[in-house]
């Protein structure tokens, strides 16, 4: 297993990050389109950075860029490119 699907398949996620996420990306997504996006996001990641406590997950297909915390797998938020 490679370290992207590790980190996929330990995300989690707080109601206020189903919010912002929706709120930066400009969408109207549901719970469940939210946690495969961002499945999808991290697996298909083209980087994974891990700068201090965050982990910066890349993905140039989807132009995005997911903040995920490195003790918790919690996302954070997620950003375009």
């Amino acid at each position: 297993m490679t370290n992207k699907q590790i980190i996929a398949n330990k995300l989690c996620y707080t109601e206020l990050v189903y919010q912002r996420i929706n709120k930066k990306l400009a969408m109207n997504f549901t719970k469940v389109q939210i946690e495969r996006l961002i499945y999808h996001v991290v697996v298909n990641a083209d980087l994974v950075e891990r700068r201090g406590k965050n982990f910066y997950i890349y993905n140039n297909q989807n132009r995005v860029v997911v903040t995920v915390n490195v003790n918790n797998n919690r996302v954070i938020t997620v950003n375009k490119m």
